[in-house]
């Protein structure tokens, strides 16, 4: 059965709505979140990922007003594959962390506050879960919040996909979300939004520290250095198969994060 948030916008915050995409898998859960950012009044807005190449939801990201500004979180296709579509149906520059992800915009720098629809983002990189992950954070408003890409998610844990992905760059990260004030809201790119992004990420941190543990575990029995595959046979016996892919990439991460104690 379809989600029925699919093609209408979902209003979070007073400056901010979510445009969900259909692109619904083990590893985006519904879809990506289409994050439209602007003050009430506004005559301009941004758009924090477009999402993969669909046409149909590019559009309808396009009608809900004119875009000043596109955001991306990190490179991957699912927030990504459409963003040369999307710039060329809205006229918009597109800014990134990353160089060659921007057009007619300069790459972000972390501490930056860049200004969407008339909200001012302050740029925090996160790397980790990719080498040029960003969060977008909202300070000092009625409704704080950050933009959380894929560094934290909705529901579930997010993937740390070795090379590109690094274990001890997440882990820094987690500590630096949950260091923001309490109350924050996360606004991830996939999954429903959470109430306070430091208590996630602090979960985040105490789930990662359990998981090294038992992959330490699993090394420690073994004669030789295992698999990553033989890692996720023992560890995440109890997770659901689809997933299975993902979870080995974490397991290089965390494998090499071993290597380098």
């Amino acid at each position: 059965m379809e989600h029925p948030a699919y093609g209408t916008p979902r209003p979070v915050t007073a400056y901010a709505s979510v445009l969900l995409c259909r692109n619904p898998s083990p590893m985006t859960l519904e879809g990506t979140n289409t994050w439209l950012v602007g003050a009430p009044g506004a005559a301009h807005r941004a758009v924090i990922d477009p999402g993969p190449d669909d046409l149909d939801h590019l559009r309808r990201a396009d009608a809900q007003g004119p875009v000043s500004l596109v955001l991306l979180t990190h490179h991957h296709d699912d927030h990504t594959g459409g963003v040369d579509e999307f710039a060329r149906l809205t006229g918009a520059p597109v800014r990134a962390l990353d160089p060659e992800l921007c057009s007619s915009g300069d790459p972000l720098r972390d501490g930056e506050v860049v200004e969407a629809g008339g909200v001012p983002l302050r740029v925090l990189a996160t790397a980790g879960h990719t080498a040029d992950s960003v969060c977008f954070a909202v300070d000092g408003a009625e409704e704080p919040a950050v933009f959380t890409g894929d560094s934290v998610l909705g529901r579930g844990t997010t993937v740390v996909a070795h090379p590109d992905g690094h274990l001890r760059s997440y882990l820094d990260s987690l500590r630096r979300l949950a260091d923001l004030p309490a109350g924050t809201r996360a606004l991830p790119g996939h999954g429903p939004e959470l109430p306070d992004v430091a208590a996630t990420a602090t979960a985040y941190l105490d789930h990662r520290t359990q998981r090294l543990e038992q992959v330490r575990e699993v090394v420690r029995g073994c004669s030789r250095e295992p698999s990553a595959r033989e890692v996720v046979e023992v560890v995440y016996a109890d997770v659901d198969r689809s997933v299975w892919p993902a979870a080995e990439l974490t397991v290089r991460a965390q494998l090499a994060y071993l290597r380098g104690q």
